[in-house]
């Protein structure tokens, strides 16, 4: 066997010669540089992906084609003032609702996690309540509560009334619908803003008592920005289920976008389709509204808890488009 030449150690002389040549010393020339890899094939993927586009098309084609959908009519009702003017209330009713139901959530959530048994004991009961009877039970509760109570008061129990005040009088539509959506939401969010403070670790709360902080120092500035990244995917996903709820103030005659379009269709019957579709598409177009603050309220308050911020659909476009054009050029050069 043929002894290779080793490489001469450095000397004071100068710096080592070159290493040898690979094919003058017999060995097969390194062509790793020169193999193209070949990545791995997943036919099924693109199996899938033709089935899906195929069921996509043939639904956008029903879609479009089919006369019973009344597209025509549905472009005349879908921008009235009408439609718009229940649109209006069924924002005020989910704006009204989502604060004041988070705000007593929250108080619900402090009172079940408080020393107090009183105030467990109470928050629990009005959890358990409330998300047991339906929503549509307690609106129709509310709407006939002056048929109960004709007046509210003020006082000693059993004792003198302070100050008195008629219901039927408070008591309005939009009134009704905001106070009874507010009361089930309470329960729910009571529930989510309870699991977000959990999720926040003990070491944190340890830590900030450690520093001698006062205890609602603590909560605002601590813990709740802490649990917020637990509570905000689980609350916005509460309250587009919310968007959708307003629709039940109809039966307290109080007529949001769902409201409008029931009368409308009891005027005009033959647009029924494309009043319904209407209201579709408008509860589509705020859950997504809704969807899209919560992509980015979310990647607001994970800064510091990730590395890298998840990047926003506009950037996701842009890579998806760099990627695109790289693989075309790949192929357009592996075809040369």
């Amino acid at each position: 066997m043929t002894d290779l030449p080793r490489a001469a150690a450095p000397t004071d002389d100068g710096p080592p010669p070159p290493p040898p040549d690979r094919e003058g010393a017999g060995l097969a020339p390194d062509r790793a540089d020169e193999q193209r890899v070949v990545p791995l094939r997943h036919p099924l993927r693109w199996v899938l992906t033709a089935a899906v586009l195929v069921v996509v098309a043939q639904i956008a084609h029903g879609l479009a084609t089919n006369p019973f959908f009344q597209w025509g009519r549905f472009r005349y009702w879908f921008l009235r003032p009408v439609i718009l003017h229940g649109l209006g209330v069924t924002l005020q009713v989910t704006a009204w609702s989502a604060v004041f139901g988070l705000l007593a959530g929250v108080v619900l959530a402090l009172a079940r996690m408080s020393r107090s048994p009183v105030l467990r004991i109470v928050s629990w009961v009005y959890v358990w309540l409330f998300r047991s009877i339906p929503l549509i039970v307690v609106l129709l509760f509310l709407a006939n509560f002056q048929a109960l109570y004709a007046t509210l008061s003020l006082g000693v129990p059993f004792g003198p009334h302070f100050v008195d005040f008629d219901e039927s009088r408070a008591a309005t539509s939009m009134v009704v619908a905001v106070v009874g959506i507010s009361l089930n939401e309470a329960a729910y969010a009571a529930e989510v803003v309870r699991g977000g403070l959990l999720s926040v670790d003990q070491g944190q709360h340890e830590a900030a008592a450690a520093l001698g902080l006062p205890r609602h120092y603590q909560f605002t500035r601590i813990i709740f920005p802490q649990a917020l990244r637990a509570i905000v995917p689980a609350y916005v996903n509460q309250l587009i289920g919310l968007v959708k709820s307003t629709s039940l103030v109809f039966y307290v005659s109080l007529l949001d976008v769902f409201g409008r379009v029931e009368t409308l269709g009891s005027t005009y019957p033959g647009d029924i389709v494309p009043l319904l579709l209407v209201a579709t598409v408008w509860y589509v177009v705020l859950t997504s509204v809704v969807s899209v603050a919560q992509f980015y309220v979310e990647r607001y308050f994970s800064r510091g808890a990730l590395r890298t911020l998840p990047p926003t659909p506009l950037q996701r476009l842009r890579s998806g488009f760099l990627d695109l054009r790289a693989r075309a050029r790949l192929a357009t050069g592996a075809a040369r």
